[in-house]
């Protein structure tokens, strides 16, 4: 089982106070004052943990789980060993993270625990004109550029550079070893350590000797965005790139210049947007799409991992592929091209022996 050491959880609960917490439904109500110290996977957990349980890939693990209580569906409850108490709840993992969210609540932001309390680490760089709100956390070796301004309860990670006039909002965190330049960040924003945001964008012309084209635009990232570590955001050329709030992108993610991302989007790990492309609100793309300049994706359409996109979606539909298309068609297509090559095998096989054949008359 993975240590917890990292993130010391809050002091125990009995069963009874966390089905109060998750909504869930404490089926046997003799184990109300059975405690619980932490969590774990059905197959790692023992009789102080809590599990849950929601797919059954893995009834086998539930069937031999040593766990003290598990979340549950009633649809599954029949499956539960007689020595673990059940709490029924709708959505298991959703009240599985309700719980975790309480014990491990200083998992939830990229603290590096190198500030021995709040406030500014003797190394830390910060110029005259700077201004900072009131519990403002700067850890060791982090530069604050000029006319900088950082909001209250806002912690900066060690060794980040923030450049002038970089505009901050309060409690958010900025990872370790960030840079930003050109930018105006919102409120809850979360940055993961490695993060590059504001730099050029990746524009020339293109004709013999490359011409520089000036990116003279800004980053903007609205309120509760998260950025996995690693990620770059281009600033724009001649308008800005922006991040609308609630968006969450996973690591090592490339945003180009202009590009426009809409409110509540899902982006996973190793995506690259090209510039001046549109995401609407809610869209959702898997881990390593590509994506062609000046593309538009409609509001809540899905793109499937490791897609390749040169052409606009439209609202509210799945593609997928290389290059991507509705997801329908792409299947088709690879069932298509299954079957051909299963059947050209076929003939393949049998041509040899005809042509031996031939060659004795």
């Amino acid at each position: 089982m993975a240590s917890t050491s990292f993130f010391p959880p809050r002091p125990s609960a009995t069963l009874a106070e966390i089905a109060s917490l998750t909504k869930a439904t404490l089926v046997d109500a003799s184990y109300a004052e059975h405690r619980i110290t932490g969590l774990a996977s059905l197959d790692e957990a023992g009789p102080m943990h809590l599990s849950f349980f929601e797919n059954l890939r893995y009834a086998d693990e539930l069937a031999n789980t040593r766990a003290g209580a598990c979340l549950v569906s009633e649809r599954f409850e029949g499956r539960v060993p007689p020595h673990v108490a059940v709490l029924r709840a709708r959505r298991p993992f959703h009240a599985f993270v309700a719980y975790a969210r309480q014990l491990y609540a200083d998992a939830l932001r990229p603290h590096t625990g190198l500030a021995a309390a709040p406030g500014i680490a003797p190394t830390a760089v910060i110029h005259e004109t700077a201004r900072l709100e009131d519990e403002v956390t700067v850890e060791p070796l982090a530069v604050i550029g000029p006319d900088v301004e950082i909001g209250s309860g806002t912690v900066i990670g060690a060794g980040t550079v923030i450049a002038a006039g970089v505009k901050i909002g309060r409690d958010c965190d900025i990872g370790a070893g960030s840079h930003l330049q050109h930018a105006l960040i919102g409120n809850n924003v979360l940055m993961h350590p490695g993060c590059h945001i504001g730099q050029d964008g990746f524009g020339f012309i293109f004709a013999g000797q490359h011409t520089k084209v000036p990116q003279t635009g800004r980053v903007i990232i609205q309120n509760d965005v998260e950025l996995g570590a690693g990620t770059t955001i281009d600033r724009g050329s001649l308008r800005d790139t922006v991040i609308g709030e609630g968006t969450k992108i996973d690591n090592q993610v490339q945003i180009g210049h202009n590009v426009t991302i809409g409110r509540h989007c899902v982006i996973a790990a190793k995506c690259g947007l090209a510039g001046s492309l549109t995401l609407g609100d809610n869209v959702a793309l898997g881990a390593m799409v590509g994506i062609n300049n000046h593309v538009v994706i409609g509001d809540g359409a899905q793109v499937a991992a490791m897609s390749g996109v040169k052409d606009s979606i439209p609202a509210g539909e799945r593609w997928g592929g290389m290059f991507a298309r509705p997801t329908r068609t792409w299947f088709r297509e690879m069932l298509a091209v299954r079957r051909l090559a299963e059947g050209s095998g076929a003939e393949t096989a049998a041509r040899p022996d005809d042509d031996r054949d031939e060659g004795r008359a």
